[in-house]
């Protein structure tokens, strides 16, 4: 039997890739702090990573495969230290964040990534980068690092991609807030296509580095499509950047925002080269499968429910009569 080890796998990602492993016949299990459950069938080992001996528990034992998505480029450090010599095959998930050039248009796993922070401190992006170079050293022709970019699908913890298609299902028949689309596109990548190429990757000991990301689409064809799956009938009322900006609405993600929406100056966030995760079996199923997925995740959690990304829809009210 195939003994796999995730260090988290009670979060979004990491649990899909524990029953993914438990579909394949695996014994798993998921070493995490305990705040949530382990997928059934999963054993589930209590332990905080920043803790001295946080491992031990873990460490006495042969792993087919340990997988890791932490953005903690320290944490990685000691779960490498204290579980490289005890692992066949390493997968590391990281992010197409890494890459030093936002604006790098179709370009491939070969593109140069961020270095270290000024005086010691380093974002999400830099300890990505940090904890790939750590088991890409460590683990060397042992260890898979995948790149993914924008995650979608139920259940996603960011509420990115999910508040297009709930907030046109929510209006209905009245009017829809959306940013100027002009030169911006979205790059999405289901959840469960992508934990089905972590597990496969992880079954073949594949080796390298790899981006895990969609096909690109125009931020315009992702509206229109998220707009006909949630049924929506009302107008869709279109803002500048700028006046958007002097309403103090952000882009991209986070409170008070219209997601996805990011300057025509990021187009590498979504054209990064998917070449290579095509080439290695990666799926991609349709964007409008995936928008259905979502929309019938976001009725069940509430389309009107507060949100970590977006507008509430009182904003959005006082933002469109401002706007007419």
């Amino acid at each position: 039997m195939v003994d796999v080890l995730i260090l988290g796998g009670t979060g979004w990602l990491g649990s899909r890739v524990a029953e993914r492993w438990l579909d394949r016949g695996a014994r798993v299990t998921c070493l995490a702090r305990g705040h949530r459950p382990a997928p059934d069938g999963a054993h589930l080992v209590a332990a905080d990573r920043t803790a001295p001996g946080a491992y031990d528990a873990v460490a006495d034992r042969e792993w087919d495969e340990v997988v890791d998505v932490s953005s903690d480029a320290a944490s990685v450090a000691s779960a490498v230290a204290a579980l490289a010599a005890h692992t066949r095959h390493w997968t590391y998930v990281s992010t197409i964040s890494v890459y030093a050039d936002v604006d790098g248009a179709g370009d491939d796993e070969s593109a140069p990534v961020r270095g270290p922070g000024a005086d010691g401190e380093s974002d999400y992006a830099q300890e990505k980068a940090a904890a790939e170079a750590l088991v890409r050293t460590a683990i060397g022709h042992r260890g898979a690092v995948v790149r993914p970019g924008l995650i979608a699908g139920p259940g996603d913890p960011t509420d990115r991609f999910g508040y297009w298609v709930s907030r046109f299902a929510l209006a209905g028949e009245d009017p829809v807030l959306v940013p100027d689309t002009t030169d911006k596109g979205v790059a999405v990548i289901d959840v469960d296509d992508l934990a089905d190429f972590i597990v496969a990757l992880g079954d073949a000991r594949w080796t390298g580095v790899v981006n895990a990301v969609g096909d690109p689409h125009t931020l315009d064809e992702v509206l229109t499509q998220a707009r006909e799956v949630a049924g929506h009938t009302g107008d869709v009322v279109t803002a500048s950047d700028q006046w958007l900006a002097e309403q103090s609405v952000a882009h991209w993600a986070g409170p008070r925002s219209l997601p996805l929406s990011l300057p025509p100056q990021h187009r590498g966030v979504w054209s990064r080269s998917n070449t290579a995760y095509k080439i290695l079996g990666g799926r991609l199923r349709p964007l409008r499968a995936t928008l259905e997925r979502t929309l019938d995740a976001e009725r069940k959690a509430g389309l009107d429910r507060d949100r970590v990304a977006g507008m509430t829809r009182e904003e959005e009210i006082s933002l469109l009569s401002a706007i007419e």
